[in-house]
């Protein structure tokens, strides 16, 4: 039987570890195909590129596996793999990350990595994107891989709805200290941000974002609360941003 055709891509570069660890993986599992960006690409969200050309380079970053780096976004990745490379066959999984950094609670929003991912569910491919809570280059990523490892058969295996997307997150921990995996829900959690002010070398101001994470909702059944006890939070989530729970409550603006 032919092995299942796994879209991998990332949202840090294709020469990023995390890929690189990700890859190790899926490749004991099924038939890789990369497309990841040839730059980092942090934070982009799910943006795409309308106003330039997109370019895809063929590269030898991974032995024994075809991969290309992309001069867009992580969305144009998944775009491009869909409907260029892979137009012609089933794309039986798509799996991005390894992340370099967490995209539990409210995160999810502004991750690459993540966008990525929620492209290919939309398309109804179902898909994973998976995040270590180590912001570190040289971060460990055997715990993670191990788990992945563990995800992806499982996701193959039981065969999901079509456009089931898994937003996994990974304590930064040893892999003995691993307490196991939890489904839950996405927490609440706010960017408390600051833009540092400086002058560039002709005097001209300029700002750069920083801040901290306001970690707000450690209820039992969160992501944030799994990860502070030491498991691995999985979200089951989805593009459909309705407020459901409000729609009653705002028919007073119909006319």
């Amino acid at each position: 039987m032919d092995k299942p055709l796994i879209l991998v891509t990332n949202d840090d570069g294709v020469v990023a570890p995390g890929i690189k660890a990700l890859v190790e993986v899926v490749k004991r599992i099924g038939n890789p195909i990369v497309v990841a960006p040839d730059k980092p690409q942090s934070g982009q969200g799910h943006a795409i590129t309308i106003t330039s050309p997109l370019r895809l380079k063929k590269v030898d970053q991974f032995e024994g596996v075809e991969s290309y780096a992309c001069t867009g976004t992580p969305v144009d990745c998944v775009k491009l793999a869909r409907n260029i490379l892979l137009h012609d066959r089933k794309i039986d999984l798509c799996v991005s990350g390894i992340n370099h950094g967490s995209n539990a609670a409210l995160n999810i929003l502004y991750s690459g990595t993540m966008s990525a991912a929620m492209e290919a569910s939309i398309d109804g491919i179902n898909a994973v994107g998976f995040s270590l809570l180590d912001f570190a280059f040289d971060a460990d990523f055997s715990g993670t891989q191990h788990y992945a490892e563990i995800i992806i058969k499982r996701m193959l295996e039981s065969k999901p709805q079509n456009g089931t997307l898994l937003n996994v997150n990974i304590p930064k921990l040893p892999l003995v200290d691993i307490k196991g995996m939890k489904i839950c829900r996405q927490g609440e959690g706010r960017w408390i941000e600051n833009y540092k002010v400086s002058e560039d070398p002709r005097g001209g101001e300029y700002y750069w974002l920083d801040g901290t994470f306001q970690k707000g909702d450690y209820d039992e059944d969160t992501d944030l609360n799994a990860l502070k006890n030491g498991y691995i939070s999985i979200v089951p989530s989805q593009h459909d941003l309705t407020d459901y729970q409000n729609m009653d409550k705002l028919k007073h603006l119909e006319t």
